[in-house]
């Protein structure tokens, strides 16, 4: 009987598992909510299980096989303190379980399995890679603290600069009057928004900003420019750690890599594969036995 692998990539706004054999070829895959440490362990898991019997069901595995069957689950927010023993002690029906946080299965995929290393572009920022064995990050401590060149990020400086321009404090521009139109014009309801909007609620006025900046709105160019050179900075300092190849991944990637340096863009490589990919190559290095 060939050899089956299960891949299971967590993220936070949702989870999405892949059956393969030993040739690469998929049979069956599963979706479902969320799987982030945020969530508690007991939710987390509840959809990680969701995904990987939906995809032994389209793959109509016996039970036998899903007992022989090597895993690899990559969890976002997974080195948040206590959860390596707490996902590695869950109980599972395969072989073998391997867990790792999400970025780092995302940068096995993006590389084939092989070294390397991503910057993600996102909601937030983060610099993963793996040289020898060695892992490296860069970045990616939460927003507001970190995630420099965000889409979080992008939109804390317009809502930022927007008020001042409301004040008479900064040159007016489209894009700050099109963010104090989202407040109805009223620094009050900025304020009240503010104190309880997440990194994904700031991220929502990224689009915006992308959008004027290549219209050319002098401010959100310069927004624009500003984040670009925060995304240069991770990808220089993942290869000044020995990096071999980086790849940028997001859902901001694309659209900020045309204002990346020149330099830095000639030294991006386009990811080979998906993070499900990743925890597939996870699986295929082995795991805790059971």
């Amino acid at each position: 009987m060939s050899a089956l692998f299960l891949g299971v990539d967590g993220g936070g706004t949702g989870c999405r598992a892949r059956v393969e054999d030993a040739a690469g070829n998929v049979l069956g895959m599963g979706n479902a909510g969320p799987a982030t440490t945020r969530l508690g362990l007991e939710k987390l898991w509840a959809n990680v299980e969701t995904a990987y019997r939906a995809a032994i069901a389209e793959a109509a595995l016996s039970p036998g096989q899903v007992a022989a069957m090597r895993a690899g689950f990559g969890i976002a927010g997974y080195h948040r303190k206590g959860f390596p023993e707490a996902l590695r002690g869950v109980a599972h029906p395969f072989a073998s379980a391997s867990f790792e946080g999400d970025g780092m299965t995302a940068c096995l995929g993006a590389h084939d399995g092989a070294d390397g290393a991503i910057v993600i572009v996102g909601t937030g920022t983060i610099g993963i890679g793996r040289v020898g064995g060695r892992a490296l990050r860069v970045g990616g401590y939460g927003f507001p603290i970190s995630d420099e060149g965000s889409g979080a990020d992008l939109g804390l400086q317009a809502v930022r600069l927007a008020l001042r321009a409301h004040d008479g404090r900064h040159e007016p521009s489209a894009l700050l009057r099109a963010v104090m139109a989202r407040f109805g014009d009223d620094p009050v309801d900025a304020v009240e928004w503010m104190d309880r909007a997440s990194a994904t609620e700031y991220a929502t006025f990224a689009p915006l900003v992308m959008r004027h900046a290549d219209t050319g709105d002098p401010v959100g160019r310069r927004i624009v420019q500003a984040a670009a050179e925060q995304v240069d900075g991770l990808v220089r300092a993942l290869l000044a750690q020995g990096a071999p190849r980086v790849a940028l991944l997001g859902g901001l990637a694309s659209a900020i890599e045309a204002w990346l340096s020149p330099d830095v863009r000639r030294r991006l490589t386009p990811p080979v594969k998906d993070a499900v990919s990743g925890a597939i190559a996870l699986a295929r290095a082995g795991g805790v036995s059971r």
